[in-house]
């Protein structure tokens, strides 16, 4: 064997885990596969590796927790399924580290403060982002903060190092291109915000699919992902375009409030208009009629960003995600 000491990148190669993963062992951290645990320890004997207790010690000066910051003050957003749901997930991840959750609401100037403050004071290890618009002053925070930064979706401005998304512009597309299969030919949407990634993919999946089926894309409203806009959105859309025969809604809670104008207007779904959501939150399930939508992993979203998070933190480099969609055939559609 050599004189040179053996390296922690040396015990990696050997054991055929990242270095983050031989640091976890070393500094008996939970959240290591047995497998793994024991393959460390095996490659630490046969190399007769001795922990830099320097290194050591850094590599436990950790405040045991992470942010989720989230670009909203809406006090509903807690009634929102899809950020429960975001939430949960990222919650189940959490607990089976030693990690603790803090969240933050910073839309505001002051919940931006609050998060500029956490941040420089090193009171947090990592950050999750959640929710950010186009030019969002969250993203600059978390990049000053010189702490690993995993977004929940992407930026229009900009795409992030790290991120875990879903194939919205697919998703959106898969959805109108069946309700061109019915035979529908005067398809509308409600979009979502258009200054969000996942508004603005979702609109364009939209109008892909009508310019592939040769048909009009002019039947448009924005909304802002909630009911209320799709209350407004569906009112609107009627009085401009009473002859559509479908509408596209870019979320579950807008296509709820749809649904509710349709049949105050004495409209028959699917008969009259067919309609078909985005997400696949629970409310999906008990509208009337139930909810033919775009299912995204929500859940999975919120874990599998926390997953790229403890990775970061642990000091591996994963790659970002885009999570699958699928659709959902219910009874609107």
């Amino acid at each position: 064997m050599s004189n040179r000491p053996s390296t922690l990148e040396e015990v990696a190669r050997l054991a055929g885990v990242s270095t983050g993963t031989v640091s976890r062992v070393i500094n008996n951290a939970p959240h290591v596969s047995k497998k793994s645990r024991e393959a460390v320890q095996r490659a630490i004997e046969e190399l007769g590796y001795v922990p830099n207790t320097a290194a050591r010690s850094l590599a436990t000066a950790r405040r045991g927790a992470v942010v989720l910051a989230i670009s909203s003050d809406d006090p509903a957003l807690f009634a929102n399924q899809f950020f429960a749901e975001v939430i949960a997930g990222v919650n189940a991840v959490i607990e089976e580290t030693d990690l603790q959750l803090m969240l933050v609401l910073a839309a505001s100037e002051r919940g931006r403060s609050r998060l500029t403050r956490i941040l420089q004071s090193r009171a947090a290890d990592g950050v999750l982002l959640l929710a950010l618009r186009e030019n969002d002053p969250l993203s600059k925070i978390a990049d000053e903060g010189q702490v690993p930064v995993v977004h929940g979706g992407r930026s229009l401005d900009r795409t992030p190092q790290h991120y875990v998304d879903a194939d919205n512009r697919g998703g959106a597309r898969q959805a109108v291109e069946y309700l061109v299969s019915l035979g529908r030919q005067r398809i509308a949407t409600i979009t979502g915000q258009t200054d969000q990634h996942a508004g603005v993919n979702r609109y364009l999946g939209y109008r892909e699919a009508l310019a592939l089926a040769g048909l009009p894309d002019h039947r448009v409203v924005h909304g802002d992902f909630s009911e209320a806009s799709g209350v407004e959105g569906m009112a609107r859309l009627l009085d401009e375009h009473p002859d559509l025969d479908a509408v596209f809604v870019a979320s579950d809670a807008m296509a709820a409030g749809a649904l509710k104008v349709l049949r105050s207007r004495g409209l028959s779904v699917p008969e009259d208009v067919a309609v078909v959501g985005f997400n696949d939150i629970v409310t999906a399930q008990h509208t009337h009629p139930a909810l033919t939508t775009v299912r995204q992993p929500i859940e999975a979203l919120g874990r599998e960003m926390t997953r790229m998070l403890v990775r970061l933190i642990d000091g591996e480099q994963p790659t970002s995600l885009i999570l699958p969609t699928e659709l959902v055939v219910r009874e609107s559609a």
